[in-house]
């Protein structure tokens, strides 16, 4: 934990994965925090005030801050900030994601739509901050896991909980980098205290980089139960797909699909070189599919 260089932290997302472990580090680290919510929530410590708003309606009387967190769409966050009233310069520390560079150049056409989404709210926010006179710092992570709310590998976790299988797709070598909340959460507070990382975006992955069955393999094996493996070839998915393209039927998992030979990982050696960036590697256990205590409790 650095040293503390501001008092007052607004958290924007609280709730989400990165938050519910980014609150409880800010605290121990002697930060006041005015959290963010769409609804009314209350919270045991005095030292958290939540508040009530909608960044796209608006967020009406905010108080001084001296450091802005945005873990949630960076594009509502992005529209936002360029036209918030609030007083002072704070730092900002805001998440986008990898997929502005692994689905530039997706076959979905709502995949690259979302990939410029994010490099036009990278934009405007970099130049709402500049304009307000705030330090910046971007991350772009990769597969994000650990809160068990994920969209991404909790939801497979889950179904095998259910119905005590699990799916292994043979032949699906891409590499994968999956990131806990709790590192993000970490990097979050060490870039405070670090000049040398204002103005500038990190991608962030996790500390292990794995072809993507082996990771599933390693997800079945964190379940607190035994589940019956399911081998499914590659190959046939790929048919499957393609069944569907000449039957005019588009699935929305299709762009993920087509990346399961491709390798999708960051190369985090800036982030390493300016703040100590050390995540864990890829050895969950069942904690991470289920969810963590949310912050506003």
């Amino acid at each position: 934990m650095p040293d503390r260089l501001a008092s007052i932290a607004l958290v924007v997302g609280a709730s989400g994965a990165i938050g519910r472990f980014l609150l409880p580090r800010l605290l121990e680290g002697g930060y006041e925090v005015i959290a963010l919510s769409r609804v009314p929530r209350a919270s045991d410590d005095p030292r958290v005030r939540w508040i009530v708003g909608d960044l796209h309606s608006g967020i009406a009387q905010l108080p001084a801050f001296d450091v802005l967190y945005s873990l949630g769409p960076l594009d509502a966050f992005a529209r936002w900030l360029s036209r918030a009233s609030f007083a002072g310069a704070p730092r900002i520390i805001a998440f986008g994601s990898m997929s502005i560079e692994t689905k530039r150049d997706s076959t979905d056409a709502h995949e690259r739509a979302l990939a410029a989404r994010l490099q036009q709210a990278e934009q405007q926010l970099i130049a709402a901050a500049d304009a307000r006179g705030s330090r910046w710092t971007l991350f772009r992570p990769t597969l994000i896991y650990g809160a068990g709310i994920d969209r991404s590998l909790t939801p497979i976790a889950r179904f095998a909980l259910r119905w005590r299988v699990f799916p292994l797709l043979r032949g699906a070598r891409g590499l994968r980098q999956p990131v806990h909340a709790q590192d993000l959460a970490a990097a979050c507070v060490a870039v405070l205290d670090r000049g040398q990382t204002c103005g500038k975006t990190y991608a962030l992955g996790g500390g292990e980089r794995l072809a993507f069955t082996a990771m599933l393999a390693r997800l079945q094996v964190s379940l607190p139960v035994r589940s019956l493996s399911l081998p499914i070839p590659l190959g046939v998915v790929y048919a499957l797909l393609r069944i569907g393209h000449r039957l005019g039927l588009r699935s929305r998992h299709a762009g993920a699909v087509e990346r399961l030979d491709r390798d999708l990982v960051a190369d985090d050696t800036m982030a390493r070189n300016d703040f100590d960036w050390t995540p864990r590697s890829f050895h969950p256990d069942a904690r991470a599919w289920a969810a963590a205590e949310d912050p506003s409790a």
